[in-house]
């Protein structure tokens, strides 16, 4: 018994494919997976990449806060892509970790960390958006860009300090092979070893309310918002509101289709593995679709610098647009500002 509890192998022996019959198969459905991480990995280096290019390269300065959060969200996807590279080639046939306990628990810190600071950074870019267009007196001249600056330091570490758990739980775990010529392979678990999932249970409970489910929150009443206002406004064309249209349920539709998925099979994965459940063909399914949620997620990161330049852009032009022809016809009561820039001409203002 002491010896079990000192040497990592033969504590092992016991998670393995020969005690656990129902994991048989599953890391190999994860070797499959390799080419399309390492594919996610190159689009998202590219387009996040380019994105903060642009943004560095051709936005005037000073930034104005919409730009400040995009900015922030296209840091945290080039940063959560970095972390694919690690994946895959741990995929990689045969899989086995080849980096180390540290290397294993600072690439899923860097997962988890950017992970919600992209989902804070699309709350910040949503919420930004609402106060601009759906609430401009008030937004005019009481945000400026340093409370977004302030703001997405606060995410960062926000993002951090919840992130800083899976420091302590994610770990290595040496398995022996299980069949004839199955070479001996180290695993990295993103989540926790079978001892510790009921300590880490709970905070994967939290990370789905906190992490996932509140952006979405404030994502969704905010692009509501948005869109309500929008199609209020007599000033913008019917082509153009259907454009914001489709642009801000994109938004809904890919948070609701890819991070939603995501946490919510996590847990039930989590709770068949805490369960030991021996009906094999449900763990399995659970498993794979798991497996096919995180993929959905990788996709949302390689699209976000798409999905939020025509946003931003689509949505500062018409509404821009909406208010200069409205102050243009001499109408009363009518906001000076919908969006973060003036009209060429004016003085830009610093919400």
């Amino acid at each position: 018994m002491s010896l079990s509890l000192t040497k990592p192998p033969d504590r092992a022996e016991l998670n393995n494919g020969m005690a656990n019959p129902c994991k048989a198969g599953l890391d190999k459905f994860q070797e499959w997976l390799w080419p399309i991480l390492a594919l996610q990995f190159v689009l998202a280096i590219a387009g996040n990449g380019f994105a903060i290019y642009r943004f560095v390269a051709h936005e005037r300065s000073p930034w104005h806060s919409g730009i400040i959060y995009a900015f922030n969200l296209a840091v945290s996807d080039l940063l959560y892509a970095i972390s694919l590279l690690p994946l895959a080639i741990y995929y990689y046939p045969e899989k086995d970790w080849r980096y180390g306990l540290v290397f294993c628990k600072l690439d899923r810190f860097v997962f988890f960390c950017n992970l919600y600071g992209s989902t804070f950074f699309v709350a910040c870019i949503s919420l930004n958006r609402y106060v601009a267009i759906v609430h401009p007196f008030f937004a005019h001249g009481r945000l400026e860009p340093r409370h977004a600056t302030a703001l997405s330091g606060a995410v960062w570490l926000l993002v951090a300090a919840i992130s800083a758990p899976v420091l302590s739980f994610s770990t290595t775990e040496f398995k022996n092979g299980t069949v004839a010529n199955s070479p001996n392979r180290t695993e990295c678990f993103g989540s926790a070893s079978d001892g510790n999932l009921p300590q880490y249970w709970p905070y994967s409970l939290f990370l789905l309310v906190f992490g996932c489910l509140l952006p979405f929150l404030l994502t969704a009443v905010s692009c509501g918002a948005i869109l309500h206002t929008v199609l209020r406004n007599q000033n913008i064309t019917t082509a153009e509101k259907s454009k914001v249209k489709a642009l801000v349920c994109a938004v809904v539709a890919l948070y609701a289709l890819s991070y939603l998925p995501f946490h919510i099979l996590r847990n039930l994965n989590l709770r068949m593995r805490m369960v030991d459940s021996k009906d094999c063909s449900v763990r399995r399914l659970i498993y794979i679709l798991y497996q096919l949620a995180k993929i959905m997620v990788h996709f949302h990161i390689c699209i976000h610098p798409l999905i939020y330049a025509a946003l931003a852009d689509n949505l500062q032009e018409y509404c821009c647009r909406g208010s200069r022809r409205r102050r243009d016809t001499g109408e009363k009561g009518v906001p000076l500002r919908l969006c973060d820039q003036a009209p060429p001409g004016e003085p830009q203002s610093q919400g």
